[in-house]
């Protein structure tokens, strides 16, 4: 029965390629209160309130709101029903003020003084402040969230979804945010908040849910859970992957950090003072959930992200796969040879070898199983997954081989053959000599072949015994 929610996801199922994103998501939110939304990277959450939203179509299962049937084809269909959304990236228009962006979208004439009226108006009822004449682009962080958030209650909401909303925010800023969607759920709102933070989940939520690989597999009252059940619920009780054996010790220090503070590109700082070494002959896994700062320190240890204080050491050439191919990795309308000449890119110099470099692209293709009709068609044309070994297969396997490697969710689009690959490679290069570090959204993953684990959390790099447990509570900050 789902007539007394505010919002019901029931049954969701929604696939892209051959990726199963959700299975049988559900997801059910009284009026009145703050909902949570948990669950691993990868789990979904962000998929499921998509659809919520309008942004996506589920294959399958049932979207109400307030007790009714409902096809959102759109996010204009979510915000007529009263569903308003706060991405995780901030939308309004930069160089706009603060009641322009408000403003923007609406009918008829723009009126600069209704205009500032109104954000003044919503920001006093829910419990904050906000200049209606202030540059947007000007905002700090959390009055960029305070925006999104009248933004949406200007067009009607009385359902809020916001996704990692305290992710880039101070805790005093954050607890006031918190604050804001309380007092906006007790006034009869519904709130629904993906968060990464334990302790917000279950002293700011009424209800709780978590997804894992997909599937629903928790829905509570916060007040009938505690930190062990949702720790559980959420990493799942699977033993630990067998780990590979390591042939010899590790030797030299091939990478190192001291106190390394990175910031986002929107300005936040997410690595706050992180120290770690990483040694030759050793894979060193990389957990942590969203915006915990994995993310910059990969990009940092690769040479793609400028430290704004601390020290850091790394060899002049690193091998790199980034987590987004398309925009970091690949030059899409390049051919397959011209991507492979790409390695080593701003340090070499002279004029490129064609012919070596052809034949080496032709061996990579064979060697990695990556099937096409031609050198030269552009890799654009290649599958998500074959871009993906195409990427691998050029860091992977350079002349000369990579001393470092950094690894950001290198099995992402492959299938089970090809991801046993990967991880036969990736352990042939640490006995090889080559310090690994590793990042993937699937613990099991990084479980199964790294020697040492560090988690990431709040910014800071916190060494962790290879066991499951430990891991799952060091990622949501039990320890």
């Amino acid at each position: 029965m789902t007539g007394g929610y505010a919002l019901a996801l029931e049954h969701i199922a929604r696939r892209f390629g051959r990726v199963q994103a959700l299975h049988d998501a559900s997801l059910l939110v009284r009026p009145g209160t703050v909902h949570a939304l948990r669950g691993e990277n990868g789990a979904g959450k962000t998929t499921l309130l998509r659809i919520a939203f309008g942004l996506l179509r589920p294959d399958a299962g049932v979207v109400q709101v307030a007790g009714h049937p409902v096809i959102l084809a759109s996010p204009a269909d979510a915000m007529r029903l009263g569903i308003g959304m706060v991405h995780q990236h901030f939308s309004a228009v930069p160089t706009m003020t603060v009641a322009e962006n408000v403003a923007l979208g609406n009918h008829g004439l723009y009126r600069a003084m209704e205009a500032r009226s109104r954000v003044t108006e919503i920001a006093e009822r829910v419990g904050f402040t906000l200049d209606p004449d202030a540059r947007a682009g000007d905002l700090s962080i959390a009055a960029q969230q305070r925006l999104e958030i009248v933004k949406a209650l200007a067009r009607g909401a009385r359902t809020l979804i916001l996704d990692e909303p305290t992710a880039v925010l101070p805790p005093l800023d954050a607890n006031e945010l918190l604050a804001v969607l309380r007092h906006f759920a007790d006034e009869g709102g519904a709130v629904v908040l993906i968060t990464h933070k334990l302790p917000e989940a279950l002293s700011a939520a009424d209800d709780v849910t978590v997804l894992r690989r997909g599937r629903t597999v928790l829905a509570a009252q916060a007040s009938a859970t505690d930190v062990e059940a949702l720790a559980r619920a959420m990493i799942g009780g699977a033993p630990p992957p067998t780990l590979r054996p390591r042939p010899n010790l590790p030797g030299d220090v091939v990478l190192s950090a001291h106190e390394l503070v990175l910031r986002d590109s929107r300005g936040a700082a997410r690595v706050k003072g992180a120290t770690l070494q990483v040694r030759e002959r050793e894979i060193v896994g990389l957990a942590g959930v969203d915006g915990a700062g994995q993310h910059e320190l990969l990009l940092a240890l690769a040479g793609r992200l400028a430290p704004i204080s601390g020290t850091l050491h790394a060899p002049a050439a690193v091998g790199f796969v980034p987590e987004d191919r398309q925009r970091d990795a690949l030059v899409l309308d390049f051919s397959l040879v011209e991507n492979v000449a790409l390695r080593g890119a701003g340090r070499a110099w002279g004029r490129l070898p064609w012919r070596s470099i052809r034949a080496r692209t032709a061996a990579l293709l064979e060697h990695y199983d990556i099937r096409v009709p031609q050198l030269d068609v552009p890799a654009a044309a290649l599958s998500g997954g074959n871009q993906q070994k195409l990427i691998l297969a050029r860091e992977l396997d350079g002349d000369p081989p990579p001393t470092a490697l950094i690894v950001e969710n290198p099995t992402r689009g492959l299938d089970i053959a090809g991801t046993a690959s990967v991880h036969e490679r990736l352990v042939a290069a640490r006995d090889a000599g080559a310090a690994v570090v590793m990042y993937s959204s699937d613990l099991d993953e990084v479980l199964a072949i790294a020697d040492r684990l560090i988690v990431m959390f709040d910014g800071l790099a916190h060494d962790v015994p290879l066991d499951r447990g430990a891991v799952g509570r060091a990622m949501l900050g039990l320890t």
